[in-house]
Formats: structure tokens, C-alpha cells, sequence
């Protein structure tokens, strides 16, 4: 019997070709499986972050987005709306928001991280209905001291323009603060805190 010599480069060269075709295949197969676990768009729409170009609201002017199946308003406030917050704080059920659980940066007169702007969601504290933005003051059909704010439609609930609940209407609470953040002057994430990076 004869010995047939066994070629040892064919051999390595063997090996790392099936190995580098296993390892392609693997690859393959892991991009489908590791794209399979980030939230799909109807995920992100329900609950993940939104980021909102505020660039070219007005003052004075409200932006809606959606976020979590719920209207969410953006204000910009002008000085005058502003100066009107105090004007109304003996008529309102919970001035300083200390019923709810809400952000820190919601505990104060402005209820938001910069006074210029604030971020609500647009849903009565209520049944949730979605209130009317009346900025306009004197507003005699809302209430005698009308300094602006929301009207609920559906039961006459009233927020002022930080979305302090009024004393004497259905709604239990102020507006709902989310979380949100700056990420710059024109850009504002909600759904993360403002201590998220």
C-alpha cells in the first residue's frame, strides 16, 4: 500500500474559506435577527421619543405633535401671557402642581424648563377631551378674569396658559407635563427627561 501525502496548504486553505463562509453566514443571519428587536414605527409612534423642530414657532403661536396616541402642545409664550400667570394663581385649584406627580421642572410658576415655552399634553385632566387654546383676554364667554388659557368644550373645565386646573370645574388636575428636553434653541425631544444625554 502505498502512502498518499497530505497536502497541508489545500488543507488551511480549506479552513479558513469554510470558516470565513460560516462566519459570512453568520453575520447574515444576525442582522435580520438584531434589527428584529429595535421597536418598529408603530412602537416608536406609542411610546419612544419625538424630536420637534420649534425653530419657526411664532410668539404666541401653539405647535401640536403627537406622542403616545395624545395630542402634546407646544407654546411659545410671549411676555404678556407670561405676566398674566400670577394674575390668576388665588382662582386655581393647584398653583405650584403639588398634586400630581409631575417633573421637577413643572413645580414652578411656568410649569416648564425655559418660560418661554411650554409642553403639555393637549387632554382634559377630566374625560379627556382635547381643550381650546384661548389666548385672548378679556374672554368674557369663558370666565369674568379670563387672563387666557384652555376651555375644555365637553364639561367647561379651565386651564390657565400654564395648564393650571381652575378651582370649581370637573377636572381634577393640572395639564400633563411629559418629559421633554432641549437638545438645542430649536429642537426639543419629548418622551426623554432633561437629564437624559
Amino acid at each position: 500500500m502505498s502512502k498518499v501525502g497530505v497536502d497541508a496548504g489545500r488543507r488551511r486553505f480549506l479552513t479558513l474559506t469554510t470558516v470565513a463562509v460560516g462566519g459570512a453566514g453568520v453575520v447574515g443571519a444576525a442582522i435580520p435577527f438584531l434589527a428584529s428587536l429595535s421597536p418598529s414605527e408603530r412602537a416608536k409612534a406609542l411610546g419612544a421619543p419625538i424630536t420637534v423642530d420649534i425653530s419657526k414657532v411664532e410668539p404666541g403661536q401653539r405647535l401640536v405633535v403627537a406622542w403616545r396616541g395624545k395630542p402634546v402642545w407646544i407654546i411659545r409664550r410671549t411676555p404678556d401671557m407670561l405676566a398674566s400667570l400670577p394674575k390668576v394663581d388665588a382662582a386655581l385649584r393647584d398653583p405650584n402642581s403639588d398634586e400630581a406627580q409631575q417633573p421637577a421642572y413643572a413645580k414652578n410658576e411656568a410649569r416648564a424648563i425655559k418660560p418661554e415655552w411650554s409642553v403639555m399634553v393637549g387632554s382634559c385632566t377630566h374625560l379627556g377631551c382635547s381643550p381650546t387654546f384661548r389666548p385672548d383676554h378679556p374672554a368674557p364667554d369663558v370666565d369674568a378674569n379670563w387672563q387666557g388659557g384652555f376651555y375644555c368644550p365637553c364639561h367647561g373645565s379651565k386651564f390657565d396658559l400654564a395648564g393650571r386646573v381652575y378651582q370649581g370645574v370637573p377636572a381634577p388636575l393640572n395639564l400633563v407635563v411629559p418629559p421633554y428636553r432641549f437638545v438645542n434653541d430649536t429642537t426639543i425631544t419629548i418622551g426623554e427627561d432633561q437629564g437624559a444625554a
